[in-house]
Order: C-alpha cells, then structure tokens, then sequence
C-alpha cells in the first residue's frame, strides 16, 4: 500500500472541512480555526476509557472504547456526514494524530471520501500557533493606539477598520475591556490557548506591506497573558495618543459601562480589590455609590484620583516612542466623533508623524 503523505498544520486550506475528533471539552479548549466537532468518544466515554486502562490495562480499555467508537462513528455517518458527495475531502485530528482520528479517517476514506488526517494532530498544530505568534509578532507595521480610560480607543480601532485600516482588537478575542471593570457580562474569557490560536489566526490575515493599528495594552487582558513577543512588538512601535477631554471621557464611560448599574454588588466587590492602592476611606465610598447605582460620581473619582495617575505614570515607561507620539485631540467621543478620530489618524502617514513628533490637525 502506497502511504499517504503527511498533512501538516499549515496545509489547511485544500480541504473541504476542519473535524476535530476529540471530546466536546478538549474542543472547547481550543480548536483549528472552522473546525466542526464530531467526537469519536464524548466527554464520559473518554473518562471512561481512560479509567479502564489504568485499572484493567489497554485490552480492556480497547475493547469496550471501541465499541463506543463504532457506535459514534455510525451515528455520525448517518447524521452530520450523511449528505456529503463522493468527492468530499475532510482533514480529521484528535489530540496527538492517533487512535481517534485514524479510525474516523479509516472510516470515511472506506465510504470512498477522500479523508486525511492531521499529522500530530493539535498538538502539532499548537506547535504552529507558538511558532507563528512568535515569527510574526516581531514584522508587524505596527501603531499603537494610546489613550486615558475612556477614551474610547476600541471604538476609535473599529472606526480604523470601518475606513479600510488593517485592525489588532486583542480586547475582542480576549472578551474582556482590559481594565479592572473590563469583565464582560455573560462572555467569559476563551481559554489562555483559544486566545493564542486568536492571535495567531489574526497575524497570519495581514498585509505586513500596510499598517496594523493596535490599542496599548498591558501585558494582561482580564485572566489571559499577551505573547511576550507580541507585548515587546507593542512596547517599541510608534504611538498615537487619543487626547479626550475628561468631560467627553466621563460621557463615554457612563454609556460603555452602563451595564455596571445592573450588577451593583458585583461592582463593589470589584472595587474592593483597590483597596490597598487607594485606601480603604476612598474604596468605601466608591463602594457605597456603586451599591447606590451612582455611576457619574463614581467614574468621575475613578478617572481623577485611580486611572489618570496610573496612566500618566505607565505610558513613558512601557512605550519607548512615547516622547514622539502623534496626539488626536478631541471633545467629543459620540460615534460621530470616534469617526472624525480615525479619519484624522489616518489623513497622513500615521508612523511617520508618530516617529516624527508632529502632532495631528486639532478638531475644527
């Protein structure tokens, strides 16, 4: 018999359709980008199996496991594949490119599908999502978009992209604001690995000829780690500061955060946790508005005495461009204003006016 050449991680595109043969928990870990999941064991059997093998030893485990197989793959064919065409070209994978996705591939290329199964499985694949992240972090074309909270940077990224701008939203694949009350009611955050396999999936889409517009961010989003080569890619890029008045910032984050209000035990929890950076005197009062649903005065002592001395403190130390930043100055933070932001940052050459010092056209 001929053998079959082995299909690696990156050769994806030529197939039809991504199935992931491992259990609903290992899938909802992470997965191949558009991968379908068709589990030869679910959760339980897997457990199950697992359990055999180490009390009784592999025999056992096989034979009782593959029983479990035959009936899963059986109902797979019947239901999830039962309208493919004979010329369908499926890429299977389980954990380390084995027993369960070999036995799926054995199946369908027996139907006479043209299945091949992913050398290595994932974890070849998670091999090539480090391997990407840290190859192409370092090439990235990139400006960072800085600003005090509120200033609306992730609204001024989507206005980028809406106007044709090449966009890095790291808060939107980590499902999280990035700040102390950036958690997202009802989105958890994806596991440390789904948000790298993000990431990566991401930097491979660019045009590295073009700018990739990025919002300045610590090296933690919510639960989750930045690469540390992405962070040091962030950390000696050009910036552009969004200068909003405090006004127009308090305005923003009563609307963005207004959902705060809905959950206000949960908010005074949170704010309990800065204790230690502002004592328990300022804390207990943010707290009693919190419980109060008073969002304006708790934001307005939030961004004075919390959020502006910490970032008037960390930008020159995390960003060595800092001193050469562009500005973008404005009053007015509606979505007509963020608007008119991305249009000024993106009316001249953004790096060469970050790098050059010279500040963008004040608002008219």
């Amino acid at each position: 018999m001929t053998q079959r050449p082995l299909v690696r991680a990156g050769d994806l595109a030529g197939f039809d359709t991504l199935i992931d043969a491992r259990s609903p928990a290992e899938y909802a870990l992470d997965h191949l980008p558009g991968a379908i999941n068709c589990p030869v064991l679910d959760d339980e059997e897997r457990r199950i199996v697992g359990t055999l093998y180490k009390q009784t030893g592999a025999f056992e485990a096989r034979r009782v496991g593959g029983a479990m197989v035959a009936a899963n793959l059986a109902r797979h064919l019947q239901e999830q594949f039962a309208d493919r065409p004979a010329g369908w070209k499926p890429l299977v994978y389980c954990w380390r490119g084995g027993m369960r996705s070999g036995s799926m591939v054995t199946w369908m290329r027996m139907v006479g599908w043209k299945a091949e199964q992913l050398a290595g499985g994932y974890k070849s694949f998670r091999r090539h999502v480090i391997e990407q992240i840290a190859t192409a972090s370092p090439a990235l074309p990139l400006v960072v978009v800085c600003g005090a909270t509120g200033s609306a940077k992730t609204r001024v990224l989507h206005a980028l992209e809406g106007q044709g701008a090449q966009v890095l939203d790291l808060e939107h694949l980590a499902s999280h604001k990035g700040s102390l009350l950036g958690g997202l009611p009802g989105r958890p955050q994806p596991s440390q690995k789904r948000f790298e396999t993000l990431i990566a999936t991401r930097l491979e889409g660019f045009d590295l000829s073009r700018t990739v517009y990025v919002e300045g961010e610590s090296p933690r989003i919510g639960q989750l780690n930045l690469p540390v080569e992405l962070v040091a890619r962030m950390r000696s890029a050009p910036c552009v500061e969004v200068v909003a008045t405090r006004a127009a910032r308090q305005a923003f984050l009563l609307e963005d955060y207004a959902y705060l209000g809905d959950a206000p035990g949960a908010l005074a929890e949170k704010l309990g946790m800065l204790k230690d950076m502002q004592g328990k005197e300022n804390v207990q009062r943010w707290q009693d508005w919190a419980r109060e649903r008073a969002l304006a005065p708790l934001f307005a002592e939030l961004i004075a005495l919390h959020y502006d001395p910490h970032y008037e403190r960390s930008q020159a130390r995390h960003f060595a461009q800092w001193a050469q930043r562009g500005q973008v100055a404005t009053d007015d933070l509606s979505a007509a204003g963020v608007e008119a932001v991305a249009r000024r940052i993106l009316s001249g050459d953004a790096v060469a006016q970050a790098a050059g010092a010279a500040a963008f056209p004040a608002s008219s």
